[in-house]
C-alpha cells in the first residue's frame, strides 16, 4: 500500500479538537497498511487519546497485535472514537470506549476503573492524551489555558499511573507516554505544551526507578511533525502548510509510522527497555 505524501501538506485550519475526516491529505493509522505478527496476544491495554491521530493508530496496531484494547476521549470526540471502534473491530479485536475529560483526579480514577473492568484486567498502559493551543507571544497565553495543558499532559498520565501501577504490576506491565521532539527543541507558539512533554520525559525516567523492582517497564514515545487533527486545531493555517518539511526526511509523519514504537515497547521484544524515550522525529533529534 502506497501512503498519501505528506511532503507539501496545504494550509488548512479546523474548530478544535478537529476530525481525521477534514485532514487533507488522508493519514494512514494502519488500517490497511500494517501487519500483525501477534506481538501483543492477549494483553489488555488503555488508550488516551485513542480517538484520531496516534492514538487510534496505537489502538488498531495493538488490536492486529492481538491485544484488546480501552479507548478513552473526550465527549466532543466521539464520532472520531467510533470510526476507531469500527476500524479495531474490523481488524478482529475488541474496543471499548470512554468518553471522558482527564483534566481531573478522580475522572482519572474512574478511568482506571471502568478500564480493568471492561478489559477484565489490564497489561499496558498508553497515556497519550495531550491539549495545545499557540500563541505567538508569551502575554498571549491565557492562564487558564496554561492550566488545562498541564492538567491533561502531566497530571492526567500521573495519576492513571498511580491508580493502574497496583494492577500492572506482576503482569509484565508496560507504560508507554507520548512526549514529543518539543521537549528537546521547544517552538515559542508551542510554550506550555513544550514544557510538559520535558517535564513527562523526567516523569518516564523517576517512574522507571520507582516501579522496575515491581516488573513495571516505564518508557515514552516523543513524537516529531505527525499529521493529525491536533495540528490544524490548534495552529493557524500559515504554520500547517508545509507542516514537517524543515524535518532531515523532508515530510510530515503518518500516525501508524509513530504507533510501531508503541508496539516495541509494549511487547516483549522490549523487555529489557525501560526508562528511555524513543524518538520518531523524522531525523530530529531527542538528545
Amino acid at each position: 500500500m502506497t501512503r498519501p505524501d505528506l511532503t507539501s501538506i496545504p494550509g488548512q485550519t479546523q474548530e478544535w479538537p478537529g476530525t481525521v475526516g477534514e485532514l487533507e491529505p488522508a493519514p494512514d493509522h494502519g488500517e490497511e497498511s500494517w501487519t500483525g505478527r501477534e506481538r501483543l496476544s492477549g494483553r489488555r491495554a488503555l488508550v488516551t487519546g485513542g480517538d484520531s491521530g496516534i492514538g487510534r493508530a496505537v489502538a488498531i496496531t495493538f488490536a492486529k497485535e492481538g491485544a484488546q484494547v480501552a479507548v478513552a476521549h473526550l465527549p466532543e470526540e466521539e464520532a472520531d472514537a467510533q470510526r476507531t471502534k469500527e476500524l479495531v473491530e474490523q481488524a478482529g479485536g475488541t474496543a471499548h470506549l470512554f468518553a471522558v475529560d482527564l483534566r481531573d483526579l478522580e475522572a482519572n480514577r474512574q478511568l482506571a476503573r471502568d478500564a480493568v473492568q471492561a478489559l477484565g484486567g489490564l497489561d499496558v498502559l498508553v497515556a497519550n492524551a495531550a491539549y495545545q493551543m499557540t500563541h505567538d507571544t508569551l502575554e498571549e497565553f491565557p492562564p487558564e489555558q496554561v492550566e488545562r495543558t498541564f492538567a491533561t499532559n502531566v497530571f492526567s498520565p500521573f495519576w492513571l499511573v498511580r491508580e493502574l501501577a497496583s494492577e500492572l504490576e506482576g503482569n509484565g506491565g508496560s507504560v508507554v507516554i507520548t512526549t514529543s521532539v518539543q521537549a528537546y527543541s521547544p517552538s515559542d507558539h508551542l510554550l506550555d505544551y513544550a514544557a510538559t512533554k520535558a517535564a513527562l520525559n523526567n516523569l518516564v525516567v523517576n517512574l522507571a526507578a520507582e516501579l522496575g523492582p515491581r516488573g513495571i517497564r516505564v518508557n515514552a514515545v516523543a513524537p516529531g511533525p505527525i499529521w493529525t487533527p491536533l495540528i490544524p486545531a490548534t495552529m493557524a493555517a500559515d504554520k500547517v502548510e508545509g507542516f514537517g518539511s524543515d524535518t532531515p526526511l523532508g515530510r510530515a509523519g503518518h500516525p501508524v509510522e509513530v504507533a510501531a514504537a508503541y508496539v516495541f515497547l509494549a511487547s516483549d521484544e522490549a523487555s529489557y527497555v525501560s526508562g528511555t524515550v524513543l524518538g520518531v522525529t523524522g531525523g530530529k533529534p531527542v538528545f
